[in-house]
């Protein structure tokens, strides 16, 4: 057994001592800072989150606040997404990219107003992007990381806790949508969001030392609704084809590979960095599928498991693997050839315990 070594660099969040009281099992590390892995196991946590509702820690999402009169022009510097038609309580899926129009992470970007957003990350260090465009296209903007650390609710039951806690009306919140709340004497901005494919809400918890304290008041409010702690889950979220960045999407990848097209407009985002050359990339030679895997459960995947084609050629990779109890099969995430990537499509993927065939899905799970 191997343990992370504590330091300052390594930060907490101002859920950890609650996350630890709650009897989290594990942790890995994201943008720096402590994510919880699993509670009970992943497997029962997988089952808790279809059927109940859970609190997550999630607050190495970090925010880069982008505030003033050139913010929407840096934002859209990164992104073939067209922001012109962004209102003030939406949340936008934003492929970020650079000049090549490679990925550099896939946030959700938050418009609070006209001249400000939060940035809401992946598992990259983008505040020093952000601040050295900014810096050198001389953009009247102020760029940081506020204090603001978000606390997802996730499950079939999110929306009931959330209603119970802060009134009905949130129940006409839109997906991917915000609005304010009051906790205390804050307010704080709540989304309906979340990775997971369950339903739930984001809350961007303001302040630091309003965690705790909110932590304890949905736990109180949510007992009778058999509300647990919980994480973002292996299982559940590639049944929903949910792609994690560093894992499943790297810099080698442009968004079309990605399978992001839909959030590309590049008729009408010429001033981002990367158009000209996403242009002359919109017909991938390889993109992301969901894979069947047959045989038993595999061991966690802990590097690409190359796959190959009947010939032995290689033709992509697999990032993310699990067993999915209520599918009762290998269930993943790789990257494929054009070639190979057909609905049906048999392949040899080489896992840790062997060869094993895998079969390209035309759909994910869920």
């Amino acid at each position: 057994m191997h343990y992370l070594t504590p330091s300052i660099r390594l930060r907490k969040t101002p859920f950890t001592q609650r996350v630890t009281e709650t009897g989290v099992q594990a942790y890995t590390v994201y943008n720096h800072m402590l994510l919880p892995s699993y509670f009970r196991s992943v497997e029962e946590d997988y089952s808790h989150l279809k059927r109940a509702v859970q609190i997550w820690d999630v607050s190495c999402e970090r925010q880069v606040e982008i505030r003033g009169p050139d913010a929407v022009k840096l934002l859209q510097l990164t992104t073939p997404r067209n922001l012109e038609l962004m209102q003030n309580d939406q949340c936008y899926y934003t492929p970020i990219v650079d000049e090549a129009g490679c990925m550099l992470n896939d946030p959700v970007a938050i418009k609070l107003a006209n001249d400000r957003f939060w940035i809401s990350l992946a598992d990259s260090d983008m505040l020093y992007y952000f601040k050295g465009l900014a810096s050198g296209f001389g953009l009247n903007v102020s760029v940081f990381e506020p204090d603001v650390s978000p606390l997802a609710i996730q499950g079939p039951l999110a929306e009931t806790l959330v209603s119970n806690v802060f009134g009905n009306e949130i129940k006409a919140l839109k997906f991917f949508k915000h609005r304010l709340i009051r906790f205390q004497d804050q307010d704080m901005v709540i989304a309906r969001s979340g990775w997971s494919h369950q339903g739930g809400f984001e809350i961007y918890v303001e302040g630091s030392k309003y965690g705790e304290p909110l932590w304890d008041y949905l736990f109180e409010a949510g007992q009778s609704l058999d509300v647990k702690a919980g994480c973002p889950n292996l299982i559940e979220r590639i049944e929903a084809g949910l792609l994690s960045y560093g894992s499943d999407v790297t810099m080698a990848d442009t968004p079309f590979e990605a399978g992001l097209s839909k959030y590309c407009d590049l008729e009408t985002t010429t001033t981002c960095l990367a158009t000209k050359a996403l242009l002359k990339k919109q017909t991938p030679s390889r993109q992301i599928r969901p894979i069947e895997i047959e045989g038993p459960p595999l061991s966690p995947l802990t590097t690409y498991w190359p796959l190959n084609d009947k010939l032995g050629n290689n033709v992509g990779k697999i990032s993310s693997a699990a067993w999915s109890p209520d599918f009762m099969t290998n269930i993943a995430i790789g990257m494929v050839d054009s070639a190979s990537w057909g609905d049906g499509s048999q392949l040899l993927v080489e896992s840790e315990e062997g060869k094993r065939t895998a079969i390209v899905k035309g759909k994910f799970w869920i």
